[in-house]
């Protein structure tokens, strides 16, 4: 059993494919036997992958700042429910609390989030698997851009190989658990 940190959008304007799929990974992190880690809203895909992972049976833990607390975003079904100061404390506790990270769509605060996790690794402040889910090609201009990166020499090709990618909910869940017990 793995706690996963689910990055992902809180926006309540999204097509219902994104809930959707959100949902479907919720459901199949709790199937799987792991736990939720999430940014601890009940709106978007961050509150429909943590319904989808108690469905499935997973213990979900959240964290969220005080601030989305006053805006009654939190997601008050949560096993565990951790109230920050703020959004640098909140991404503190997810790296912390989690042993893996899958990043579903999103926008600004999703990309934060990866590119947090992300840098922690390369400077080895963790070793924890991270996976982009690319559903739909979503992150496939990030992708090529950060290839770009690459050819340029801004990133080096071994922080790029440890980005996990995938376009399926089952194949990513693979990666991360095949990553955790080669670690």
């Amino acid at each position: 059993m793995a706690r996963i940190c689910v990055f992902c959008a809180s926006s309540q304007r999204l097509e219902s494919r994104w809930l959707d799929l959100a949902h479907d990974l919720g459901v199949e992190i709790g199937r799987r036997g792991h736990e939720l880690v999430s940014g601890g809203g009940c709106v978007g895909m961050m509150g429909a992958v943590a319904d989808g992972a108690r469905e499935g049976g997973a213990r979900t833990y959240g964290v969220i700042p005080q601030t989305l607390v006053d805006l009654e975003v939190a997601d008050t079904k949560s096993d565990e429910l951790v109230v920050t100061d703020g959004m640098a404390s909140r991404k503190t506790l997810l790296i912390e609390r989690a042993d893996a990270f899958i990043t579903l769509p999103g926008g600004l605060g999703t990309l934060d989030e990866l590119f947090e996790v992300w840098t922690t690794a390369t400077l080895d402040l963790h070793r924890k698997p991270i996976l982009l889910l690319d559903a739909d090609g979503f992150y496939g201009g990030l992708l090529e851009w950060l290839r770009g990166l690459t050819r340029q020499e801004f990133v080096r090709t071994s922080a790029l190989q440890m980005l996990l990618t995938s376009g399926e909910v089952g194949e990513s869940l693979d990666l991360i658990e095949a990553s955790l017990l080669a670690a």
